[in-house]
């Protein structure tokens, strides 16, 4: 399961997403972001962000799929 919350990256905000398809995720959190914090993150920078924040490589194969 993949996961991102706004308040890991410092917003003061409970939205979140989880999900199993990196697609999605992605794409909701981006659209989240930059609607609501005025912030538009890369699909690569949000790659990172879960790369960060699982710092494993059993995700690796998450940014070969969106890349």
């Amino acid at each position: 399961m993949l996961k991102l919350n706004c308040r890991d990256y410092g917003f003061p905000c409970d939205f979140g997403v989880e999900t199993n398809d990196s697609t999605e995720l992605l794409e909701k959190f981006g659209e989240h972001t930059l609607d609501e914090h005025g912030i538009e993150y890369s699909k690569e920078a949000l790659m990172q962000f879960i790369l960060r924040k699982r710092n494993s490589t059993k995700y690796e194969h998450v940014y070969a799929q969106v890349a």
